[in-house]
């Protein structure tokens, strides 16, 4: 990560003018940078780390990028406090890393926070937390960045219809997707085959309160959060078709925040709506609530890509109270209320009026017509949605998921943003709801889930959406036995489709789970022995020096030896990069490599 800033260093150091008192001029460099000073561009130019790092070619010219220069000269790295061009405290500043003021009089004010200017690869589990999150900086670490987000090799390829489980032989573009892995390096991966065709993202992120439940590491502090949350987005937004929406579901803890966030990444002006939805009416424990009010809302913010997007116009059913003032029947039964008339032809109207359809008010100064409750589409949908309820403990489309919401909340914003054979989207699948509705509906989806509970509670239960036949060694225990559950019988659901499941291919990511899976100091012993002959290590790590002090080691508590195995395992190496799929070492099958051929239209 370090190199390029060590070999910049060591290049400008042997230049006398811009050193004083032995340590490097950093205002003199930027100056010389912005002056496009021939000096500094020839001593650039000598090397082709440089070369190629911080120029250009437009046309067969070279051009000197002074922007990225200043700002890698600028970076705090320089300095011994930390890799990220930005204050460490997290507030408005004017759209300039560089800027001390956090509060401006120019018009474009967006969020800033540490680490920012970098990406972070995140994990999802509490097992993560075992490791020290990389930040990888988009000005001092451009390789490692394009390594991290390369496509990746696919592997363990399923389909799944009311047939069973299948083998996948072929994948269309008709096909649904579900993959299993970290959500930032699928959605990299999704680019290739799916950038500008995703026509609605709906996804429910960790809220970042602290509440693990279900293993999620919903604990970060906020600069890491954010910078989480970024990372995927930006990847998320390219994705999108041009006419595409995003619904991010959120509580108030980091909604503020990612609403300057979202400004920032998708536009203040294609911001379409902050949704309000009241999943609960408890009031919770009084003492709890001492000292405030109840929380029972979630906010939903709706962003578009472009300022043309889908919006098909809904209706909420009529409350209670708007039903009842449909209190006339008809000779043949039909409930309605009488209606002002709106702007018709005389003729017509002389027409309603024969017909008994329309009539003057006993005033005669307007006519009113009949209105009947079975040709009504409902109330006009606004933002504040206090109609749908949360999964209760008795509902038939609970899956034990603490977090699991209403497959009729996912159904009003699938019908809002997009139409039938549309693709769908969430990397924070969860218990696939999003997916579950979006098959009910019609409509193509794509599901990301890293954690292993999409082979115990996500994949099951599409499995029954679609009717898939259950077996176990072989014997058949249960055949079509469709979920019933959340919008079945309100859209006549009755089973169907089929999906693709697959899986990042893990290579340092497997020593990971084995070293977070061992029960013992001795089991984590064999691990090390696997991982010293084939694991990438970190750089800075001597293995040889390690075991020659692994007596000290295996006095440490089982948690901090798993925590130091974790990081001495070079975090680039997780995954086997689709470039690397030929190279015997990580052992890629025939088939598979079929397959990711075919999923990247590799002729």
């Amino acid at each position: 990560m370090q190199n390029l800033q060590y070999e910049l260093i060591n290049v400008l150091q042997h230049d006398d003018s811009l050193v004083v008192d032995g340590q490097l001029n950093k205002n003199k460099i930027v100056e010389m940078a912005l002056q496009v000073d021939p000096k500094l561009i020839k001593l650039l130019l000598k090397h082709d780390t440089f070369k190629n790092h911080f120029f250009t070619y437009v046309e067969g010219v070279l051009v000197f990028d002074k922007i990225k220069f200043q700002r890698f000269v600028n970076n705090k790295s320089f300095l011994p406090d930390s890799y990220t061009a930005f204050k460490n405290k997290i507030g408005l500043t004017i759209n300039d890393s560089t800027t001390d003021n956090f509060i401006s009089t120019k018009s474009e004010v967006v969020l800033a926070w540490p680490h920012k200017d970098c990406i972070l690869e995140g994990g999802q589990t509490k097992e993560d937390q075992k490791r020290n999150e990389i930040f990888w900086n988009e000005t001092l670490a451009p390789d490692e960045i394009d390594r991290l987000l390369d496509p990746k090799v696919f592997t363990n390829w399923k389909k799944y219809d009311q047939n069973g489980e299948l083998e996948v032989t072929e994948i269309t573009d008709s096909d649904n997707l579900i993959i299993k892995g970290n959500n930032l390096l699928a959605l990299a991966s999704l680019k290739k085959r799916y950038t500008g065709k995703v026509k609605l993202i709906y996804i429910d992120p960790p809220y970042n309160t602290g509440n693990d439940s279900f293993m999620y590491n919903d604990a970060f502090n906020r600069a890491s959060w954010l910078t989480f949350m970024k990372s995927r987005l930006e990847v998320a937004k390219q994705l999108l078709h041009s006419d595409g929406n995003i619904f991010i579901q959120i509580d108030d803890y980091e909604g503020a925040y990612l609403k300057i966030l979202c400004d920032e990444i998708f536009g203040k002006a294609n911001a379409r709506s902050r949704i309000i939805w009241k999943r609960t009416f408890n009031s919770g424990s009084s003492k709890a609530l001492s000292n405030k009010l109840p929380a029972n809302i979630d906010t939903i913010y709706w962003y578009s890509k472009t300022d043309s997007y889908l919006h098909n116009k809904q209706y909420r059913p009529y409350s209670e109270g708007a039903k009842k003032r449909y209190d006339k029947v008809d000779d043949n039964g039909r409930r309605f209320k009488w209606n002002p008339m709106k702007t018709y032809s005389q003729e017509k109207l002389d027409r309603l009026i024969a017909e008994g359809e329309a009539m003057w008010t006993e005033t005669s100064k307007y006519p009113v017509y009949k209105h009947y409750f079975d040709e009504s589409k409902g109330t006009v949908l606004d933002n504040y949605w206090d109609d749908i309820a949360s999964i209760g403990t008795f509902s038939k489309e609970r899956v034990e998921f603490v977090t699991q919401k209403p497959e009729e909340l996912l159904e009003r914003i699938i019908l809002l943003s997009s139409n039938e054979n549309d693709i769908v989207l969430d990397f924070f699948m969860g218990s696939a709801t999003t997916q579950a509705t979006a098959l009910k509906l019609k409509r193509r989806f794509i599901g990301i889930e890293q954690l292993d509970y999409i082979n115990e509670v996500s994949v099951p239960r599409l499995k029954k959406v679609i009717g898939s036949v259950i077996k176990k060694d072989g014997e058949l225990l249960e055949s079509n036995e469709y979920d019933k559950g959340g919008i079945t019988k309100k859209v006549n659901w009755q089973g169907g489709g089929s999906f693709i499941y697959c899986e990042l291919a893990k290579y340092n990511q497997s020593y990971a789970d084995k070293i977070i899976n061992a029960a013992n100091k001795e089991d984590l012993i064999v691990v090390w022995q696997e991982m010293k002959e084939s694991a990438f290590l970190s750089y800075q790590f001597d293995k040889q020096t390690f075991d020659e002090r692994i007596e000290a080691f295996k006095t440490l508590p089982l948690d901090n030896q798993k925590k130091f195995l974790i990081e001495v395992l070079d975090k680039n190496q997780l995954y086997v990069n689709l470039s690397e799929m030929q190279d015997e070492t990580y052992c890629i099958s025939e088939a598979d490599k079929k397959l990711n051929k075919q999923f990247y239209n590799i002729l």
